[in-house]
């Protein structure tokens, strides 16, 4: 399992965040990003390119060494300065309000302890900083959100501790941030696994 987790599932993380369909969401989650931003899980940097010119510098945290290369690989180029850190959102080696913004892209859903991880965002954000994230999530359908509940201790087992039925906006509401959009929806797929979560967040 070991060499499954170091050597073949970074690979496979890579090819299924490389999806088409995904880039418009992409898209969508850096267009209001500026200045200092904490991006958790950034896996291989498929991101980097996309960011706007009022993105000064991308901090990238991720418990992958080996996705942490493939980013560093992508971090060339018209794009912001990048600083990548080997770690967890659950313990953000970052100072207290030192980031302008947050990202996360199809994160939330993988890590140990999700009110954990947000409640270390907060930590790092300055106040009124941004949040902004893109998750698969629990679907609003009972039927689906059975099969998401049983297809779940699998998965996750073979797809990097993926969960496919976290209730992301209300976590991230939970956590003391202030919703200021959520937008939901299926994308092309099997519907236990394409419900997404897009939103933005701020903290007061």
């Amino acid at each position: 399992m070991l060499s499954y987790e170091k050597h073949v599932l970074p690979r496979l993380t890579h090819l299924a965040m490389r999806q088409d369909q995904l880039l418009p969401y992409r898209r969508r989650a850096v267009a209001g990003l500026h200045g200092r931003v904490l991006e958790i899980g950034i896996g291989s940097g498929l991101n980097l390119p996309l960011y706007p010119g009022a993105v000064v510098e991308v901090v990238g945290v991720d418990p992958s060494p080996e996705l942490l290369r493939r980013a560093a690989r992508n971090s060339h180029g018209p794009m912001p300065a990048t600083e990548m850190i080997e770690g967890f959102a659950e313990a953000l080696p970052l100072e207290d309000r030192s980031v302008d913004c947050a990202l996360a892209t199809w994160t939330l859903c993988s890590v140990s302890e999700p009110e954990t991880a947000l409640a270390e965002i907060r930590r790092v954000l300055k106040p009124g900083g941004v949040f902004s994230f893109v998750e698969h999530g629990l679907a609003p359908e009972p039927r689906v959100r059975q099969w998401q509940r049983w297809l779940t201790p699998a998965w996750r087992r073979c797809a990097g501790n993926c969960h496919l039925d976290r209730p992301t906006a209300d976590l991230v509401a939970e956590s003391g941030f202030r919703l200021e959009r959520v937008d939901t929806g299926y994308a092309n797929g099997p519907k236990p696994m394409v419900f997404m979560y897009e939103g933005i967040a701020r903290v007061e």
